[in-house]
């Protein structure tokens, strides 16, 4: 590609793209992660549900021209708790697809505390469903009973396992099995979804095409830590999978030792 954009890279896990410069927030006892109250609820009506989504409907069709598929596979989990895992990069658009994917759910998605961390919106994010992660053990308790809450009100709990943005990155980068340890300790169904960017004929922005696959379950058969791994396996093969629809690369990803032997 004419011009393309070059990104070199050290670390799979541990670099990130984002290009934001928030100082992320401590997320210890003191943190609200919100709860069952008529207050949070009303709150979050307004702007998860008047606000919020026509905005991201408005936004992703016009930009990306997003398109879902294969979503009909969450239609018999619909009012039953889910967690989805998917890759991430994109620094607006992986706030907004997940609620489209998993629509009729109400969703919740596992963030960075840099996601809570602004000024204004960060009071707001609660009510759009952000859940940062704990820095503490107090934080952490909190946490995990809001998790239960949500799971117990048969939301969708949406997690990032790459945990960092490389903007448009066409592959899937490898992720440890530590976030499904949420779905087998609360034995919920996983599913997945994998961006990919496609070419547009009149547009320099890249169609974004989601590929939704599941269900997939923890094996019984297996002690807790070999069914947190399998699990992880089966979510990462499909999205590997999925990935080669991708036939566009607006960046360029080069390991760093790889340019040092050029």
């Amino acid at each position: 590609m004419k011009n393309q954009r070059i990104i070199y890279y050290k670390d799979e896990l541990n670099d990130e793209f984002a290009g934001d410069s928030i100082q992320p927030r401590k997320i210890d006892e003191s943190y609200w992660y919100g709860d069952n109250s008529f207050f949070f609820r009303s709150m979050r009506f307004f702007w998860y549900r008047i606000i919020a989504l026509p905005v991201a409907l408005a936004f992703l069709k016009i930009k990306y021209n997003h398109k879902i598929i294969n979503r009909q596979v969450l239609k018999d989990f619909k009012k039953k708790p889910i967690f989805v895992f998917a890759n991430h990069t994109n620094n607006i658009a992986d706030a907004l697809i997940p609620t489209f994917v998993s629509f009729p759910h109400s969703t919740y998605v596992v963030v960075n505390p840099n996601n809570v961390s602004m000024p204004v919106l960060g009071k707001i994010t609660p009510y759009l469903g952000a859940l940062p992660l704990p820095d503490n053990m107090a934080a952490t308790k909190n946490f995990l009973n809001t998790l239960k809450l949500r799971i117990n009100q048969e939301c969708s709990i949406m997690i990032y396992p790459e945990a960092h943005i490389w903007p448009f990155y066409t592959k899937i980068r490898p992720f440890p099995d530590s976030s499904f340890r949420y779905p087998v300790q609360n034995g919920c169904a996983t599913f997945c979804f994998t961006n990919t960017y496609q070419k547009r004929r009149f547009s320099k922005n890249p169609k974004i095409v989601t590929y939704v696959d599941g269900p997939f379950f923890a094996d019984e058969t297996l002690d807790k830590k070999s069914r947190q791994q399998k699990l992880r396996n089966q979510v990462y093969e499909k999205m590997c999978e999925r990935s080669k629809m991708n036939n566009i690369e607006l960046i360029k990803y080069i390991k760093q030792e790889d340019k040092q032997e050029d």
